[in-house]
């Protein structure tokens, strides 16, 4: 059986028999994650963009544990340069398989950037990724605004459980996270993203309610170190 760990902020572990995947491994400076990196045991890191707060700490944990990284191919280049070897590289609307899952790479509408001392290094496109295990569906959609193509994205996939950022700023808000709920039609949808800091805090409750009065979807509220 499946087991989803949220660490806060929009990092998010599966822990599967097929073996464990980290998305967006924002652990040192997250004031939300509770888990050390040395800690995290991971075989597989998906990265859904290039901004510190996403990229995180993927460099030391695949290091640490010979991890695969699947994210764009301009940030495989970049970390390839740092010496990350195991690398899946793709791009919006590719899908990748491995021996028990499978990983497609959707749209996001957001911008992307890496950090690299005094330098700033483009990021390559935004994403959110469809996971495919073998008893759930999972989307989780990276930093972005609310768009059009995830009428497609629920269409195409029965979803699971949604990981939907709502903290608005720079990201969807719970207004318009509500609105991808009733596009996407997931089984459940847990809100991430927000909280960490004073510019993206929000009403969770009041997004929780609100999704449980408009959509049949249920809304799991997870504090980080949580786990479904």
């Amino acid at each position: 059986m499946t087991k989803i760990l949220y660490l806060g902020h929009s990092a998010v572990m599966i822990l599967n028999e097929s073996g464990n995947i980290i998305i967006d491994p924002f652990f040192t400076n997250n004031p939300l994650n509770p888990m050390k990196v040395a800690a995290c045991k991971a075989q597989y890191i998906l990265v859904t963009h290039g901004h510190s707060d996403h990229l995180g700490d993927t460099i030391e944990i695949a290091k640490n544990n010979e991890a695969k990284v699947i994210t764009n191919f301009e940030i495989a280049t970049y970390l390839s340069k740092k010496g990350v070897k195991n690398l899946v590289p793709m791009n919006i609307g590719g899908t990748v398989y491995f021996e028990n899952f499978s990983v497609k790479m959707v749209e996001a509408v957001h911008s992307s950037s890496i950090e690299d001392g005094n330098n700033i290094i483009y990021g390559g496109n935004p994403a959110g990724f469809v996971v495919k295990l073998a008893d759930l569906t999972i989307y989780h959609a990276g930093d972005t605004a609310l768009i059009a193509n995830m009428e497609f994205i629920g269409g195409q996939n029965v979803i699971d459980i949604a990981f939907l950022p709502i903290g608005g700023t720079y990201t969807m808000d719970i207004n318009d996270a509500l609105m991808a709920t009733k596009i996407l039609h997931p089984k459940m949808v847990v809100p991430i993203h927000y909280n960490t800091w004073d510019a993206i805090k929000v009403d969770v409750i009041k997004f929780k309610e609100m999704v449980e009065k408009e959509t049949r979807s249920s809304c799991i509220i997870l504090n980080p170190g949580e786990a479904i």
